[in-house]
């Protein structure tokens, strides 16, 4: 079969093209149910990491992305962007095999270090593949479908996690109150499993055409500099940056804290985790369609707040003497983050990949995720050293009622290790947005005008278009007072 990239690609190729890249996505997504996630964090719990070795765990994956400049050498040198892709995705999912292997060859060697020793390899090569993947996909689907065809290829991916995901979190609390001796064998098998799945869909990026690709000859030092001189790129990269250092200083603990302070069972956090995945499942395709048709930057100034709101929400999480009430608001606020993170995710992808000059798209994309990678893979370490910092100390807020027949108290809120992290996530996250504003967005559509479409389009459809309509009223309110806070003298 022929590796090279083409200077045409026909109709037929590239719907062929198309639905093997949904299939290496669903491949994907079968690898990461198995090994990431929920399941990574409790593999780590169960090996006995620490606060700062759980951050480590969290930033692997985007400080690996600092050597996404070797992925812009190899695509210079060697003007293959597929081969490139294949192979890193082939090297980057074998080690899966091996962190499931090695405990049972060698029950001795199950320890947190080589644990992590082996998924920096893991994450290394993805991130030496992600690069030339997409300037690949950049040249290969046409921009006007960029929107709709990947979140389609998100919302069949995702829906076959949320499946899986259900099945093996049963096994595992089935496993763990029954056949403990047995779920280290069980973590094991699962991420063999990845990695052989993992491997399958490289077979699938082996048959994705390539068009040709039509690269700068500069100097690479010179090209780097490229985006950090272009002025409206330069100001998504500092709205980007502070934004994905802002979330995750808390949300890589989120699991943490439901499987360690509030002491859910697997399967409950699994459950409530994919509440998030279906409804980013259930709105992702919408967004996408507004994103191709109106504004990226519109759907992350109304997706941003939102999900500010749900991080501060996590501080009421655990707060309630039932179970039951913890698990209300716990789902809540993942609904919530699911329809916020999906519309912000995808239209991240999408903006990135608009601003980006067809000549240079890998060399900007590249610059936009190392520069981004740092800072997101500095915020999980620090948020480590903070949960230890903060694992001793306390803020409790209540309030007493007392009347001639009754004395009643009410516990309003309680600071501690993990709600510290959220409290600052927030905060860090609200002052993030305000650089939004001054990235300016290809065939972008003002604010006002697509909010006023929005509107019309959900008195015309209210089945289709409820929750839009509340974000965007919701939305107005919100950016109306934070206007206010910074306009003040």
């Amino acid at each position: 079969m022929q590796i090279t990239p083409q200077e045409f690609i026909s109709e037929n190729d590239l719907k062929k093209g198309m639905s093997l890249v949904v299939k290496d996505g669903l491949a994907t997504e079968i690898m990461t149910a198995l090994s990431g996630g929920t399941f990574l964090v409790a593999v780590a719990i169960f090996l006995g990491a620490s606060n700062f070795q759980i951050g480590l765990l969290a930033a692997l994956p985007t400080f690996m992305n600092i050597f996404q400049l070797l992925s812009i050498w190899l695509v210079r040198k060697y003007k293959n962007r597929r081969a490139i892709s294949v192979i890193c995705s082939l090297l980057a999912r074998i080690p899966l095999v091996f962190v499931g292997a090695l405990p049972l060859l060698f029950p001795s060697l199950a320890n947190i270090q080589l644990f992590l020793f082996f998924l920096s390899f893991y994450y290394f090569f993805a991130s030496v593949s992600g690069p030339s993947w997409n300037s690949w996909m950049k040249d290969l689907i046409p921009e006007n479908k960029l929107g709709a065809f990947f979140a389609r290829r998100t919302m069949i991916s995702q829906t076959v996690n949320v499946v899986l995901s259900i099945l093996l979190a049963v096994l595992i609390d089935y496993i763990k109150k029954y056949l403990p001796a047995k779920e280290q064998e069980v973590y094991s098998y699962m991420f063999m499993m990845a990695g052989f799945i993992g491997i399958i869909g490289t077979f699938f990026l082996y048959q994705t055409p390539e068009p040709q690709s039509h690269l700068s000859k500069e100097n690479l030092l010179r090209l780097l500099r490229q985006p950090l001189k272009n002025k409206n790129f330069r100001n998504l990269l500092i709205f980007n940056s502070a934004w994905v250092f802002a979330i995750n200083i808390a949300t890589p603990f989120f699991t943490v804290y439901m499987l360690k302070t509030i002491g859910l069972p697997v399967s409950y956090v699994v459950a409530l985790t994919i509440i998030t995945q279906v409804s980013s499942i259930l709105t992702v395709r919408l967004w996408g369609r507004f994103s191709d048709r109106y504004s990226n930057k519109t759907i992350i100034a109304i997706g941003a707040p939102l999900y500010i709101l749900c991080i501060i929400a996590w501080c009421f999480a655990g707060l309630f003497n039932t179970i039951s009430s913890n698990i209300i608001l716990i789902a809540v606020i993942n609904l919530a983050t699911g329809i916020a993170t999906s519309g912000i995710n995808l239209s991240l992808i999408n903006i990135g990949l608009k601003l980006a000059p067809r000549e240079d798209t890998i060399v900007y994309l590249s610059s936009k995720n190392i520069i981004t990678a740092f800072f997101s893979s500095m915020a999980p370490l620090l948020g480590g050293y903070l949960a230890d910092f903060f694992g001793n100390r306390h803020i409790d807020i209540n309030a007493q009622y007392e009347g001639p027949r009754l004395v009643k108290h009410f516990h309003l809120l309680s600071l501690h290790q993990w709600n510290f992290l959220f409290v600052i996530g927030a905060f860090l996250a609200f002052i993030a947005i305000q650089f939004l504003g001054k990235v300016k967005e290809e065939g972008e559509v003002e604010k006002d005008v697509v909010v006023r479409i929005l509107r019309s389009s959900i008195k015309n459809s209210m089945k289709d278009y409820f929750i839009l309509g509340t974000l965007i009223e919701w939305k107005d309110q919100v950016s109306t007072r934070i206007s206010r806070i910074f306009n003040q003298p």
